[in-house]
């Protein structure tokens, strides 16, 4: 028969580590999803939309056209950090508000226009060009941007 015989010192030391391995398993569970970040910029989402126009000739020889924003649905969350470029295409310039805000501005041809935009209600907001806002001015140009 064989016996093992500890010295008080091994005892500590076996005491140590099983301690040591207590203590590092409950810091990981306990931090477990946590992350320690410095200067970690908060990500801002970019939408891009353009002016589209369709034109068509109709059977008796009218010209028709109509303006639109494409996409013409945007989806964003509530308070979320969002910036609008809106870029022209199509016509000359395009004068814009998003109602329910205070955010107005002009799109022209070939150029980007840039819109900061964090909605905190939710609901649906139009972005409506002024000059295309209905039928007999070839529009509506409207698009929903909805908040949820």
């Amino acid at each position: 028969m064989h016996f093992i015989v500890l010295k008080r010192r091994s005892i500590v030391f076996i005491g140590l580590i099983i301690a040591t391995i207590a203590v590092s398993s409950f810091w990981l569970f306990a931090m477990d999803g946590s992350v320690a970040t410095i200067g970690q910029e908060e990500k801002i989402r970019e939408i891009h939309l353009v002016t589209t126009e369709f034109k068509t000739t109709t059977e008796d020889g009218k010209e028709i056209e109509a303006y639109r924003w494409d996409p013409g649905t945007i989806f964003v969350g509530k308070d979320e950090k969002v910036l609008l470029h809106l870029y022209g295409v199509n016509g000359h310039e395009h004068p814009f508000i998003i109602e329910g805000t205070d955010i107005k501005g002009t799109v022209s041809k070939g150029k980007d226009t840039t819109v900061e935009l964090q909605l905190s209600k939710e609901g649906v907001y139009r972005l409506v060009c002024l000059t295309h806002s209905d039928m007999e001015n070839s529009g509506p140009m409207i698009a929903n941007i909805i908040v949820d």
